[in-house]
């Protein structure tokens, strides 16, 4: 079988030609936004192995905000599936970020068809060599002997022989799948089944027979019964991830299960026991989903009677370096090559970098650095290019003083006016995507005129970006504030 290649451009001439090249190597799906793409991965069979997305999709198609949380989308959907980004020459940091988001790679508009076969064959050859977990067995990553890995590893050991449900927070890549499988593994449940469903990941209206299952005839092919998560994990452990995304409707049938074992098929009457033990996991806040009306208390309670916080990388000190020389020596071992080095001063930037996309993201760096310099000592210069430019408030907790304090002391020329230009560009990019690319609008947002606005997009590299004409009714912005 052709392996599997998500496709997501909004400009239909891009689309066709890709399919018309990559056709006979890719069992193609194609999408022109980022709904469209969630919903053709929910529609699928199984996942594909590959994504291929551009950055810049409707309804903001001049900015990258729809590709950055797109990438987001397919990792919560299908966390194996390696990311290809397409990108303008112009840029580089909008690469950077997403790769720090997940992507595994990018390739540049326009790319020969020869080149972007070629890119898209080791990003499948990566994949098969490195999936999405890492780890395999009692190792998933949980790498690390810093407090807060210390603190986790224990956690683990008092709640794993427990049977009450379990609830595991934390940012995006920072490894609560793995948490989960430890709590499994360290338990007397673990000659049982661990079975983990993304709840994101499906359908809404087919989450209700995936886990309970059904009988036959209970929907329009349901030509036999078959059995749903909780009768598959038996005694074993079932992990829910991303229960936040789970339909406000189905959280009351959960919650029964929870309260006192008992569900029943879609179609049946007989009420069966599930004798799992549930383990859940989001990234969200799910207090505040609460207070929003998107997330039972009832069901948060049931959920939390045990609460695990993972640790986001940022916060693991020295860790970060023996999480780098674990992978690398797991998957040059994997590619029978040798595996890089880095020297010194790539070592103090590689300590001082934040990882916003946490263990999923040096994963990911490291692949590429086993990829590009395997057997080679890695400079400051090379590895930089493989960091996500400076995001004020990408990272949850962030501390700015800290960020800038590590850059400056890091030994490495820094470049203060680019540094300035990029939070300006964030705040450029927001204040149009808000104003959903009316210019006007965008400008008031700003406090200033709408032709500075154009000024300080050209200063940007922005110039070239194709944006909503101004609301005829509106009065002129007048200037801001002069400094």
């Amino acid at each position: 079988m052709k392996p599997r290649l998500l496709l997501v451009d909004d400009d239909p001439l891009i689309t066709e030609s890709l399919a018309f090249v990559l056709g006979a190597d890719f069992d193609l799906t194609c999408a022109s936004d980022r709904a469209s793409a969630v919903a053709a991965l929910r529609e699928l069979a199984a996942p594909p192995e590959l994504a291929l997305i551009d950055l810049g999709l409707p309804p903001a198609p001049h900015l990258p905000n729809e590709g950055f949380k797109l990438i987001g989308d397919l990792l919560a959907h299908a966390p194996d599936v390696r990311i290809v980004v397409l990108t303008g020459q112009n840029e580089e940091s909008n690469a950077r970020r997403a790769r720090a988001l997940g992507a595994a790679d990018l390739v540049p508009k326009p790319c020969e068809p020869d080149d972007l076969r070629a890119l898209l064959k080791r990003t499948l050859r990566s994949r098969e060599l490195a999936p999405a977990s890492g780890l395999s067995g009692e190792n998933r990553g949980l790498v690390g002997e810093s407090p807060p890995m210390r603190k986790l590893r224990s956690q683990i050991d008092l709640y794993a022989s427990s049977a009450f449900p379990a609830l595991i927070e934390g940012e995006s890549g920072s490894g609560k799948e793995g948490v989960a499988f430890a709590l499994h593994h360290l338990s007397p449940r673990a000659e049982e089944p661990f079975l983990a469903l993304n709840c994101a990941a499906i359908s809404p209206s087919l989450v209700e027979p995936t886990l309970f299952g059904y009988a036959k005839g209970a929907f329009t092919g349901a030509v036999q019964s078959k059995a749903g998560y909780f009768e598959d994990a038996a005694r074993g452990t079932l992990f829910l991830d991303e229960i936040g995304e789970l339909p406000v409707d189905l959280q009351a049938k959960l919650l029964r299960v929870l309260e006192n074992g008992e569900y029943q098929r879609v179609g049946e009457t007989q009420t069966r026991v599930s004798q799992a033990r549930i383990v859940a996991a989001t990234n969200r806040d799910l207090r505040r989903e609460i207070a929003q009306g998107r997330f039972r208390a009832d069901l948060y309670h049931r959920l939390s009677v045990f609460t695990i916080a993972v640790p986001p990388l940022r916060e693991l000190g020295e860790d970060k370096t023996r999480l780098l020389d674990h992978f690398a020596r797991i998957f040059a071992e994997r590619a029978g090559a040798q595996s890089f080095r880095l020297d010194d001063a790539a070592r103090a930037r590689w300590l001082a970098y934040p990882f916003p996309g946490n263990v999923r993201e040096l994963r990911n760096i490291v692949i590429r650095l086993n990829t590009k310099f395997a057997g080679y000592t890695v400079g400051a210069p090379e590895l930089e290019t493989e960091f996500a430019p400076v995001q004020p408030g990408a990272a949850q907790g962030h501390d700015p003083q800290a960020e800038a304090r590590s850059a400056l002391s890091s030994g490495q020329p820094f470049d203060l006016v680019s540094a300035m230009k990029a939070v300006e560009a964030v705040y450029l990019d927001a204040a149009i995507e808000i104003a959903q690319g009316n210019m006007s609008r965008a400008a008031r947002l700003l406090g200033i005129s709408r032709s500075t606005l154009y000024s300080r997009l050209e200063a940007t590299g922005r110039a070239g970006a194709r944006l909503a004409d101004p609301d005829p009714a509106e009065p002129p912005v007048p200037p801001g504030p002069r400094n």
